[in-house]
């Protein structure tokens, strides 16, 4: 199963240079901006481009901190086609495009494609990571160090991609030998921690396929 993270910067909301990227759980990253959009905007095509850098069969588990994207790919966006792509109010959907784009992404890979939310700035390892890049890409275009669109499958340009940035270990050397044995055993509890996390991870995503 493939797990990727994503997230979306906006300098300024709305009309701000923005960022978007996507984490892989494996390792591979990849980020890209434009000159100016909003932060919902940043958030959907984060998610369209972790869709499209990977196709495939395996089935595919997109975790986001923005409750709007999960449900525009996912909760609202049949509702919207049946209805012609209105509102249940009526009104012209939002950011129309991108979503067509992510449902034809989600309808033409041939794995089943889920979403999760996580809630962001809380210590999640990979969505820091997705926000992090996020916003190095938009301020790399708002000062014009790199090219709009840059990383992005969707506009054709070179994909950006690079491993995920490492977890920060915050520790503090031991000062003595005792302290090291202390280190060590919170480092074990640690682990075994992470262990049960994960495997309660895996089973949570099990029920969403």
């Amino acid at each position: 199963m493939i797990i990727v993270s994503t997230d979306g910067s906006c300098l300024r909301n709305p009309g701000g240079a923005i960022g978007w990227a996507w984490v892989d759980h494996t390792g591979p990253s990849a980020s890209g901006g434009e000159p100016s959009g909003t932060n919902q905007i940043a958030e959907l095509r984060a998610l369209l481009e972790a869709v499209l850098a990977h196709p495939g069969d395996e089935p595919m588990l997109i975790e986001s901190d923005s409750q709007y994207a999960i449900k525009c790919a996912s909760e609202w966006l049949p509702g919207w086609k049946r209805k012609g792509w209105k509102t249940s109010g009526g009104a012209p959907v939002s950011n129309l495009e991108l979503i067509k784009n992510i449902d034809r992404a989600i309808t033409e890979r041939t794995g089943p494609v889920r979403f999760r939310w996580v809630r962001g700035h809380v210590g999640n390892h990979f969505n820091e990571a997705a926000d992090a890049l996020a916003g190095e890409a938009a301020r790399a275009v708002a000062a014009g160090s790199v090219a709009a669109g840059s990383g992005s499958p969707a506009d054709g340009a070179v994909s950006s991609v690079k491993s995920a940035p490492a977890v920060k270990d915050s520790a503090s050397r031991p000062a003595s030998r005792a302290a090291t044995s202390r280190d060590t055993a919170s480092r074990a509890a640690t682990s075994r921690s992470a262990s049960s996390r994960a495997a309660a991870s895996v089973d949570e995503v099990a029920t969403l396929f």
